[in-house]
């Protein structure tokens, strides 16, 4: 046991470390390199999403090393462990974007599975692809430890003929080359330029996005979000947090004690202003449901009301996370947020202090930067992250308007059932401007998975279509989308939703409610594209994309 004038801080792994019915657990233990000392100490385990699979992610092992590392230097007995991880970049397109959204549950649920079974006291959980964050996330909040997030960082620009890349020029390359605009060495050129090493892609894209989100939410460390993956200062912050999970235990300090209502929309917040990725609804909606906090679409929209766009960052505006990082990051945007009134300063943080207190530390952003608009010349008065409802989306869609300046479209209808036939339709110059192209059967259910857009948005703007074309659908899309872009309309199609009824030639602005009430009756519900497996499980599970699109709700 701990010493009489010592907290222990063993908040559950005492199931393990106390008692000679335990022999033989301990003896497991210590077999990877447990000693007397560290059963008397806090079990730390450490998440980590390394793979080779995605350069977000691939040196993430080594970070793992250094978190532990911290953890052991503060005090505690950690442990690493893995889970998976999807590329979205390399999925995106085919079949294998259906397994996306998918993996955040299956991440979530690992870490839950491998901390509930070991009894770890705390959890360092350190993550890069765009559902890693989220899915940590969820862990930590349903299991209710004591826990600090590691955003893995932000991939290095990559350079072409003296201008920076990145992976949308890649997706939007592919548009120019069918317009007849790039030849195949050009195109060849772009494909081994822009992403040049470890890190999560770099513009206000989803991962960017979330880990901006998260570190406004106070569950990671100050600075976390725009630290770049390859910058010395990311080991330092994971050995950092390996030693902040020790106070947090000692504090009393758990994950619900900071994800608060509150700390949601400081999250929300940041986000519109950053103008981030239409997948931080989903991903903040499932995140607060694992700690029973109450955010609706409505949140979002009065937020969004009150909140300009600042950043002027890709895919709409010119720069990457990297430069946000080199002009104060996150920490400066939060700074200013704070000082015009648009923070809760006095939300708790995993730093066991509050946001303004961090706030108080930070530096400005820098005289003359060019990334962060001045508060009274923002790129747009409001947030560019609109919720959208009517007879189309009753529960809800998420348009990013982010890039334009139109603010209502309304043309003819072009419908299709797959991502596939709506590619072959841009290819063949069947969606000319002026089209309102829908993209249906591609919600959480009729994915299923959800599948991002990325590939279809970056043809459009690529071919020169980009605001001049709109596009409607039940799936999702990638943080690099923009455009005229209106997604996660719900009820999705395979439910019955009123999507399902479109035909082309319709109009889409306001439909008659009669016509679409006797196409409803006509309506029949499609057998499940995927009925074994991961993905049927899945298919059955989840809910409305409006609802965060878990597998845990159960009505």
């Amino acid at each position: 046991m701990a010493s009489d004038n010592k907290k222990d801080l063993r908040i559950r792994s005492t199931d393990i470390s106390e008692g000679v019915n335990r022999v033989p657990n301990r003896a497991m233990l210590r077999a990877v390199g447990f000693t007397d000392d560290d059963f008397k100490k806090p079990m730390i385990g450490i998440a980590s999403t390394w793979s080779e699979v995605t350069p977000c992610n691939m040196h993430i092992d080594n970070l793992a090393v250094h978190a532990k590392k911290g953890a052991q230097e503060g005090g505690g007995a950690p442990l690493i462990f893995n889970t998976i991880t999807v590329s979205d970049g390399i999925a995106m397109g085919h079949a294998g974007m259906t397994f996306s959204l998918p993996s955040r549950e299956a991440i979530a649920d690992s870490i839950e599975i491998v901390t509930g079974a070991e009894r770890f006291d705390g959890l360092v959980a350190i993550g890069g692809c765009d559902k890693n964050t989220p899915a940590c996330l969820m862990a930590i909040g349903r299991m209710n430890l004591p826990a600090v997030y590691v955003y893995g960082g932000t991939i290095q620009p990559g350079r072409l003929d003296g201008k920076d890349v990145d992976i949308v020029s890649a997706f939007e390359a592919v548009g120019q080359y069918h317009d007849g605009r790039m030849s195949d060495d050009q195109l060849h050129r772009v494909e081994c330029s822009v992403c040049p090493g470890p890190g999560s892609c770099g513009g206000m894209y989803t991962a960017n996005t979330m880990a901006a989100a998260v570190e406004a939410l106070g569950m990671s460390l100050p600075g976390s979000a725009s630290i770049p993956a390859i910058a010395s200062e990311k080991a330092e912050e994971c050995e950092r947090a390996g030693k902040q999970v020790i106070q947090l235990l000692a504090q009393g300090i758990a994950p619900r004690d900071i994800m608060t209502k509150q700390a949601f929309e400081n999250a929300i917040t940041v986000v519109m202003a950053l103008g981030g990725s239409t997948n931080a609804f989903l991903h903040l909606i499932a995140m607060a449901h694992s700690v029973d906090v109450d955010l609706t679409y409505d949140d979002f929209e009065a937020i969004r009301r009150k909140v300009p766009h600042l950043a002027d960052l890709k895919p709409s505006g010119k720069y990457v996370m990297q430069d946000l990082n080199d002009v104060g990051g996150v920490q400066a945007v939060m700074k200013l947020l704070l000082e015009q009134g648009l923070l809760h300063g006095d939300c708790l943080t995993v730093t066991g202090k509050t946001l303004a207190d961090n706030l108080g530390k930070a530096d400005p952003l820098q005289e003359g930067q060019q990334v962060i608009r001045p508060f009274d010349q923002p790129l747009k008065p409001n947030g560019p992250l609109v919720v959208l409802k009517g007879n189309l989306a009753p529960e809800g869609a998420i348009a990013k308007l982010s890039g334009i300046g139109k603010t209502n479209f309304s043309g003819p209808a072009k419908v299709y059932d797959s991502e596939d036939e709506a590619t072959k339709a841009i290819e063949n110059g069947e969606i000319v401007k002026g089209d309102v192209l829908v993209i249906r059967y591609c919600g959480p259910k009729g994915g299923p998975g959800m599948p991002e857009m990325l590939s279809v948005t970056a043809l459009i703007v690529g071919l020169g279509l980009g605001g001049e074309v709109a596009l409607i659908t039940d799936g999702r899309f990638s943080g690099g989308s923009h455009g005229f872009v209106i997604g996660h309309v719900a009820p999705e199609a395979q439910v019955g939703g009123p999507i399902a009824l479109l035909k082309t030639g319709d109009i889409v602005k306001i439909d008659a409610m009669a016509e679409l009430d006797a196409r409803a009756k006509a309506w029949k519900k499609p057998p499940y594209k995927q009925t074994r497996g991961a993905l049927g499980k899945y298919a059955r599970l989840v809910s409305s994309a409006a609802k965060g699109a878990v597998t845990d709700l159960f009505e």
